[in-house]
């Protein structure tokens, strides 16, 4: 499935495939403990870590999607279905992404 990277260390935002559903999403953050936000009607969702802020010091990366309080480190979009655990390929566009985050 295809999901979008988030890395604010770059400032870039990638396509990536994983084969791994939640398994990937943890190896591509860098930690076991992971939480997200739903992003969209369409089951969208920003990936993250959940311990983001007590982990990491003030020389890492963060980022900011719409009005989500801001992310530090790797963040992950991908899909699923509204409500659901289970995920899938991320529905959104890269150019729709990249309109909604800003690297703080």
């Amino acid at each position: 499935m295809q999901v979008f990277v988030i890395d604010p260390s770059t400032k870039d935002i990638r396509p990536t495939e994983i084969t791994d559903g939640e398994a990937g999403v943890r190896r591509l953050i860098g930690f076991d403990s992971i939480d997200f936000d739903e992003i969209d009607e369409n089951g969208d969702r920003l990936y993250f870590d959940e311990s983001c802020f007590i982990r990491h010091s003030a020389d890492v990366g963060r980022f900011r999607m719409d009005s989500l309080a801001p992310v530090a480190g790797v963040g992950i979009i991908a899909g699923g279905e509204p409500g659901g655990k289970a995920i899938a390929s991320a529905q959104i566009s890269i150019d729709a992404l990249r309109s909604r985050v800003q690297f703080l």
